[in-house]
Protein backbone atom coordinates (compact mmCIF):
# COMPACT_ATOMS: atom_id res chain seq x y z
CA UNK A 1 0.00 0.00 0.00
CA UNK A 2 1.92 3.15 -1.05
CA UNK A 3 2.16 6.32 0.98
CA UNK A 4 -1.29 8.03 -0.10
CA UNK A 5 -3.13 5.30 -0.03
CA UNK A 6 -2.00 4.30 3.27
CA UNK A 7 -2.98 8.11 4.63
CA UNK A 8 -6.67 7.58 3.22
CA UNK A 9 -7.18 4.38 4.89
CA UNK A 10 -5.62 5.33 8.19
CA UNK A 11 -8.02 8.84 8.06
CA UNK A 12 -11.22 6.91 6.91
CA UNK A 13 -10.47 4.11 9.51
CA UNK A 14 -10.08 6.80 12.64
CA UNK A 15 -12.85 9.33 11.70
CA UNK A 16 -16.12 6.53 10.88
CA UNK A 17 -15.05 3.20 13.36
CA UNK A 18 -11.73 4.23 15.73
CA UNK A 19 -11.12 1.59 18.16
CA UNK A 20 -14.81 -0.71 16.74
CA UNK A 21 -11.94 -1.65 14.22
CA UNK A 22 -10.01 -3.53 17.06
CA UNK A 23 -12.50 -6.17 17.79
CA UNK A 24 -13.06 -6.68 14.11
CA UNK A 25 -9.48 -7.16 13.31
CA UNK A 26 -9.48 -10.02 15.68
CA UNK A 27 -12.00 -12.04 13.65
CA UNK A 28 -9.95 -11.11 10.62
CA UNK A 29 -6.95 -12.80 11.37
CA UNK A 30 -9.16 -15.96 12.18
CA UNK A 31 -9.74 -16.75 8.36
CA UNK A 32 -7.10 -17.59 5.67
CA UNK A 33 -5.97 -14.38 3.32
CA UNK A 34 -8.00 -14.18 0.39
CA UNK A 35 -7.56 -15.68 -2.86
CA UNK A 36 -7.02 -12.31 -4.69
CA UNK A 37 -5.98 -8.59 -3.29
CA UNK A 38 -8.20 -6.95 -5.36
CA UNK A 39 -11.67 -6.41 -5.58
CA UNK A 40 -14.10 -5.07 -8.06
CA UNK A 41 -17.30 -3.70 -6.93
CA UNK A 42 -20.14 -0.75 -7.91
CA UNK A 43 -20.24 2.68 -7.29
CA UNK A 44 -23.88 2.72 -6.56
CA UNK A 45 -25.75 6.57 -7.16
CA UNK A 46 -27.88 5.65 -4.00
CA UNK A 47 -26.73 6.23 -0.42
CA UNK A 48 -29.06 3.37 0.73
CA UNK A 49 -25.84 1.18 -0.08
CA UNK A 50 -23.95 2.92 2.47
CA UNK A 51 -22.71 -0.14 4.13
CA UNK A 52 -20.88 -0.31 0.94
CA UNK A 53 -18.81 2.90 1.44
CA UNK A 54 -18.38 2.56 5.10
CA UNK A 55 -16.90 -0.85 4.65
CA UNK A 56 -13.63 0.49 2.49
CA UNK A 57 -11.86 0.83 5.78
CA UNK A 58 -12.94 -2.97 6.89
CA UNK A 59 -11.89 -4.25 3.62
CA UNK A 60 -8.64 -3.77 3.27
CA UNK A 61 -8.16 -4.77 6.47
CA UNK A 62 -9.46 -8.28 5.14
CA UNK A 63 -6.65 -8.09 2.82
CA UNK A 64 -8.16 -6.33 -0.34
CA UNK A 65 -5.80 -4.25 -1.26
CA UNK A 66 -7.30 -2.84 -4.45
CA UNK A 67 -10.79 -1.59 -4.43
CA UNK A 68 -12.04 -0.72 -7.67
CA UNK A 69 -15.38 0.95 -8.10
CA UNK A 70 -17.15 0.16 -11.15
CA UNK A 71 -19.59 3.19 -12.36
CA UNK A 72 -23.55 1.99 -12.71
CA UNK A 73 -25.23 1.57 -14.72
CA UNK A 74 -22.47 0.23 -17.11
CA UNK A 75 -22.10 -2.60 -13.91
CA UNK A 76 -25.24 -2.87 -13.45
CA UNK A 77 -26.55 -6.59 -12.60
CA UNK A 78 -25.37 -7.33 -15.94
CA UNK A 79 -21.80 -6.67 -14.90
CA UNK A 80 -22.60 -9.18 -11.94
CA UNK A 81 -23.84 -11.72 -13.90
CA UNK A 82 -20.71 -11.19 -16.57
CA UNK A 83 -17.72 -11.91 -14.12
CA UNK A 84 -16.64 -7.37 -14.51
CA UNK A 85 -17.77 -7.08 -10.79
CA UNK A 86 -16.93 -9.36 -8.43
CA UNK A 87 -18.89 -8.10 -5.36
CA UNK A 88 -22.12 -5.77 -4.65
CA UNK A 89 -24.83 -4.85 -3.03
CA UNK A 90 -27.71 -5.02 -5.34
CA UNK A 91 -31.45 -5.16 -5.40
CA UNK A 92 -32.85 -8.63 -5.33
CA UNK A 93 -35.84 -8.00 -7.65
CA UNK A 94 -34.04 -6.82 -10.76
CA UNK A 95 -31.71 -9.60 -10.47
CA UNK A 96 -34.28 -12.32 -10.64
CA UNK A 97 -35.14 -12.32 -14.03
CA UNK A 98 -31.15 -12.68 -14.94
CA UNK A 99 -31.28 -15.77 -12.44
CA UNK A 100 -34.21 -16.93 -14.99
CA UNK A 101 -32.40 -17.16 -17.89
CA UNK A 102 -29.66 -18.69 -16.22
CA UNK A 103 -26.94 -15.64 -15.52
CA UNK A 104 -24.86 -17.20 -12.65
CA UNK A 105 -25.83 -14.23 -9.92
CA UNK A 106 -25.79 -15.60 -6.19
CA UNK A 107 -27.42 -13.98 -3.29
CA UNK A 108 -24.92 -14.34 0.03
CA UNK A 109 -27.35 -12.43 2.12
CA UNK A 110 -29.73 -9.91 2.69
CA UNK A 111 -28.46 -6.06 3.83
CA UNK A 112 -31.50 -4.01 4.40
CA UNK A 113 -35.34 -3.39 3.55
CA UNK A 114 -37.07 -0.60 2.44
CA UNK A 115 -35.38 1.74 0.40
CA UNK A 116 -38.18 1.83 -2.36
CA UNK A 117 -40.87 4.06 -2.14
CA UNK A 118 -43.93 4.79 -4.71
CA UNK A 119 -45.23 8.44 -5.15
CA UNK A 120 -48.61 8.88 -7.00
CA UNK A 121 -50.88 11.76 -7.84
CA UNK A 122 -53.95 12.26 -6.91
CA UNK A 123 -55.74 9.30 -8.53
CA UNK A 124 -53.68 6.95 -6.65
CA UNK A 125 -53.67 6.35 -2.83
CA UNK A 126 -52.82 2.67 -3.05
CA UNK A 127 -51.30 0.48 -5.22
CA UNK A 128 -54.15 -1.21 -6.47
CA UNK A 129 -55.59 2.55 -7.81
CA UNK A 130 -52.57 1.88 -10.62
CA UNK A 131 -54.91 -0.09 -12.77
CA UNK A 132 -54.97 1.53 -15.96
CA UNK A 133 -52.87 4.43 -15.23
CA UNK A 134 -49.39 5.29 -15.94
CA UNK A 135 -46.18 4.84 -14.09
CA UNK A 136 -42.78 5.98 -15.60
CA UNK A 137 -39.93 3.92 -15.51
CA UNK A 138 -36.36 3.96 -16.93
CA UNK A 139 -37.22 0.97 -19.32
CA UNK A 140 -39.08 -2.48 -19.21
CA UNK A 141 -36.59 -5.02 -17.40
CA UNK A 142 -34.90 -1.92 -15.11
CA UNK A 143 -35.42 -2.07 -11.16
CA UNK A 144 -38.22 -0.08 -10.55
CA UNK A 145 -40.10 -2.10 -13.43
CA UNK A 146 -39.52 -5.37 -11.93
CA UNK A 147 -40.15 -4.14 -8.11
CA UNK A 148 -43.57 -2.16 -9.21
CA UNK A 149 -44.16 -5.13 -11.70
CA UNK A 150 -44.16 -7.56 -8.04
CA UNK A 151 -46.21 -5.21 -6.12
CA UNK A 152 -48.69 -5.18 -8.92
CA UNK A 153 -49.09 -8.69 -8.86
CA UNK A 154 -49.51 -8.95 -5.30
CA UNK A 155 -52.65 -7.22 -5.34
CA UNK A 156 -53.69 -8.65 -8.47
CA UNK A 157 -52.69 -6.96 -11.05
CA UNK A 158 -50.82 -8.04 -14.15
CA UNK A 159 -48.21 -5.16 -15.43
CA UNK A 160 -48.22 -6.26 -18.58
CA UNK A 161 -51.47 -5.54 -19.78
CA UNK A 162 -53.18 -3.73 -17.19
CA UNK A 163 -50.68 -0.67 -16.46
CA UNK A 164 -49.35 1.82 -19.30
CA UNK A 165 -45.47 2.31 -18.52
CA UNK A 166 -43.63 5.65 -19.68
CA UNK A 167 -40.08 5.49 -20.53
CA UNK A 168 -37.79 8.15 -19.00
CA UNK A 169 -34.04 8.76 -20.38
CA UNK A 170 -32.45 8.69 -16.98
CA UNK A 171 -33.51 7.89 -13.61
CA UNK A 172 -33.64 11.33 -11.47
CA UNK A 173 -35.64 12.15 -14.60
CA UNK A 174 -38.66 10.29 -13.74
CA UNK A 175 -39.25 12.41 -10.85
CA UNK A 176 -39.60 14.71 -13.62
CA UNK A 177 -41.81 13.12 -15.58
CA UNK A 178 -44.17 12.15 -12.46
CA UNK A 179 -43.83 16.16 -11.49
CA UNK A 180 -45.01 17.34 -15.06
CA UNK A 181 -47.83 15.21 -15.23
CA UNK A 182 -46.78 12.67 -17.81
CA UNK A 183 -47.19 9.48 -15.43
CA UNK A 184 -49.54 8.81 -12.69
CA UNK A 185 -46.51 7.57 -10.37
CA UNK A 186 -43.05 6.45 -9.49
CA UNK A 187 -40.83 4.48 -7.76
CA UNK A 188 -38.17 6.45 -5.97
CA UNK A 189 -34.78 5.43 -3.53
CA UNK A 190 -32.70 7.44 -1.56
CA UNK A 191 -32.00 10.56 -2.34
CA UNK A 192 -34.61 11.19 -5.28
CA UNK A 193 -37.54 9.70 -2.44
CA UNK A 194 -36.15 12.28 0.37
CA UNK A 195 -36.66 15.08 -2.43
CA UNK A 196 -39.98 14.07 -3.34
CA UNK A 197 -41.25 14.60 -0.21
CA UNK A 198 -39.29 17.84 0.66
CA UNK A 199 -40.76 19.44 -2.28
CA UNK A 200 -43.83 17.48 -1.96
CA UNK A 201 -44.21 16.09 -5.65
CA UNK A 202 -47.46 13.76 -5.29
CA UNK A 203 -48.19 11.63 -2.46
CA UNK A 204 -46.61 8.92 -0.70
CA UNK A 205 -48.35 5.32 -1.45
CA UNK A 206 -45.97 2.86 -0.25
CA UNK A 207 -43.07 3.23 1.93
CA UNK A 208 -41.84 -0.49 1.78
CA UNK A 209 -39.45 0.54 5.12
CA UNK A 210 -42.87 0.26 6.67
CA UNK A 211 -45.64 -1.05 5.14
CA UNK A 212 -46.54 -4.44 4.85
CA UNK A 213 -46.07 -7.23 3.20
CA UNK A 214 -42.97 -5.43 1.37
CA UNK A 215 -41.29 -3.92 4.41
CA UNK A 216 -40.92 -7.56 5.62
CA UNK A 217 -38.57 -8.76 2.34
CA UNK A 218 -34.86 -7.63 1.87
CA UNK A 219 -34.43 -5.20 -0.77
CA UNK A 220 -30.72 -4.36 -1.25
CA UNK A 221 -28.70 -8.09 -0.99
CA UNK A 222 -25.24 -9.12 -1.02
CA UNK A 223 -24.54 -10.36 -4.43
CA UNK A 224 -21.81 -12.09 -6.05
CA UNK A 225 -20.82 -13.94 -9.64
CA UNK A 226 -21.63 -17.66 -9.04
CA UNK A 227 -17.77 -18.07 -10.67
CA UNK A 228 -15.96 -15.71 -8.36
CA UNK A 229 -17.57 -17.56 -4.97
CA UNK A 230 -16.53 -21.17 -6.25
CA UNK A 231 -13.11 -19.67 -7.34
CA UNK A 232 -12.79 -17.58 -4.33
CA UNK A 233 -14.81 -18.60 -1.49
CA UNK A 234 -12.38 -16.58 1.38
CA UNK A 235 -12.43 -13.71 -0.61
CA UNK A 236 -15.97 -14.19 -0.77
CA UNK A 237 -16.68 -14.78 2.84
CA UNK A 238 -13.73 -11.79 4.12
CA UNK A 239 -16.19 -9.27 1.35
CA UNK A 240 -19.00 -10.28 2.90
CA UNK A 241 -18.06 -9.54 6.55
CA UNK A 242 -16.82 -6.56 6.16
CA UNK A 243 -20.64 -5.28 4.31
CA UNK A 244 -22.59 -6.56 7.18
CA UNK A 245 -20.12 -5.04 9.95
CA UNK A 246 -20.80 -1.80 8.15
CA UNK A 247 -24.18 -2.36 7.92
CA UNK A 248 -24.05 -3.00 11.89
CA UNK A 249 -22.38 0.48 11.85
CA UNK A 250 -25.18 2.22 9.84
CA UNK A 251 -27.50 0.83 12.41
CA UNK A 252 -25.62 1.75 15.08
CA UNK A 253 -24.47 5.15 14.62
CA UNK A 254 -26.96 6.72 11.96
CA UNK A 255 -25.01 10.19 12.51
CA UNK A 256 -21.34 9.06 12.05
CA UNK A 257 -22.80 7.30 8.92
CA UNK A 258 -24.40 10.28 7.70
CA UNK A 259 -20.97 12.77 8.46
CA UNK A 260 -18.85 9.92 6.75
CA UNK A 261 -21.12 10.14 3.52
CA UNK A 262 -21.26 14.08 3.61
CA UNK A 263 -17.41 14.27 3.80
CA UNK A 264 -16.69 11.43 1.33
CA UNK A 265 -18.73 13.26 -1.14
CA UNK A 266 -21.70 10.22 -1.77
CA UNK A 267 -24.67 12.78 -0.07
CA UNK A 268 -23.78 17.01 -0.32
CA UNK A 269 -27.15 16.91 2.36
CA UNK A 270 -26.19 15.79 5.74
CA UNK A 271 -30.23 15.80 7.03
CA UNK A 272 -30.99 13.36 4.02
CA UNK A 273 -28.02 11.09 4.60
CA UNK A 274 -28.66 11.08 8.09
CA UNK A 275 -32.71 10.49 7.34
CA UNK A 276 -32.02 7.51 4.92
CA UNK A 277 -29.58 6.52 7.93
CA UNK A 278 -32.32 6.30 10.29
CA UNK A 279 -35.24 5.13 8.47
CA UNK A 280 -33.08 1.61 6.73
CA UNK A 281 -33.01 -1.31 8.87
CA UNK A 282 -29.92 -2.03 8.47
CA UNK A 283 -29.45 -4.94 11.00
CA UNK A 284 -32.09 -6.52 9.10
CA UNK A 285 -29.83 -9.00 8.21
CA UNK A 286 -29.32 -10.93 11.77
CA UNK A 287 -32.68 -11.92 11.53
CA UNK A 288 -34.81 -12.73 7.94
CA UNK A 289 -33.73 -15.22 5.88
CA UNK A 290 -32.77 -14.41 2.42
CA UNK A 291 -34.32 -17.04 0.61
CA UNK A 292 -37.72 -15.33 1.76
CA UNK A 293 -36.81 -12.35 -0.35
CA UNK A 294 -36.03 -14.50 -3.66
CA UNK A 295 -38.91 -16.59 -3.02
CA UNK A 296 -41.53 -13.93 -2.49
CA UNK A 297 -41.12 -11.25 -5.48
CA UNK A 298 -40.31 -14.35 -7.57
CA UNK A 299 -43.43 -15.79 -6.72
CA UNK A 300 -45.50 -12.48 -8.07
CA UNK A 301 -43.09 -12.82 -11.08
CA UNK A 302 -44.12 -16.06 -12.30
CA UNK A 303 -47.46 -15.75 -11.86
CA UNK A 304 -47.64 -12.76 -14.55
CA UNK A 305 -45.45 -14.57 -16.46
CA UNK A 306 -42.35 -12.43 -16.38
CA UNK A 307 -40.17 -15.22 -15.50
CA UNK A 308 -40.85 -19.33 -16.01
CA UNK A 309 -38.31 -20.63 -13.48
CA UNK A 310 -40.86 -21.64 -10.04
CA UNK A 311 -39.62 -20.12 -7.26
CA UNK A 312 -37.66 -22.98 -5.60
CA UNK A 313 -35.74 -23.27 -8.34
CA UNK A 314 -34.72 -19.75 -8.41
CA UNK A 315 -33.58 -19.94 -4.45
CA UNK A 316 -31.49 -23.39 -5.15
CA UNK A 317 -29.96 -21.52 -8.32
CA UNK A 318 -29.82 -18.34 -6.97
CA UNK A 319 -29.00 -18.31 -3.24
CA UNK A 320 -26.19 -19.04 -1.04
CA UNK A 321 -26.46 -18.67 2.43
CA UNK A 322 -23.42 -20.77 4.15
CA UNK A 323 -20.98 -17.50 4.94
CA UNK A 324 -24.41 -15.79 6.27
CA UNK A 325 -24.61 -18.49 8.75
CA UNK A 326 -21.21 -18.45 9.62
CA UNK A 327 -20.91 -14.55 10.08
CA UNK A 328 -24.00 -14.45 12.02
CA UNK A 329 -22.31 -16.31 15.23
CA UNK A 330 -19.05 -14.79 14.43
CA UNK A 331 -20.52 -11.21 14.56
CA UNK A 332 -22.70 -11.85 17.76
CA UNK A 333 -24.11 -8.78 18.63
Amino acid sequence: MDNTTRRQFLKTSSVLMGASLLPYASLVQADPPPEVKKLRLINVPAICHAPQYVAEAMLRLEGFTELEYLDYPTAGPDGIAAGRVDFSMWGAPESIPLIDQGKPIVFLSGVHAGCWEVFGNEKVRQIQDLKGRSVVITGLGSGEHIFISSMLAYVGINPSRDVKWVTAPTYPETMHYFADGKADAFLAFPPIAQEARAKKIGRLVVDTSRDKPWSQYFCCMATTNREFLTTHPIATKRALRAILKAADICAAEPERVAKFLVEKGYEPRYDVALDVMKALPYNRWRENNPDDTLRFHALRLHEVGMIKSNPQELVSRGTDTRFLMELRRELKA
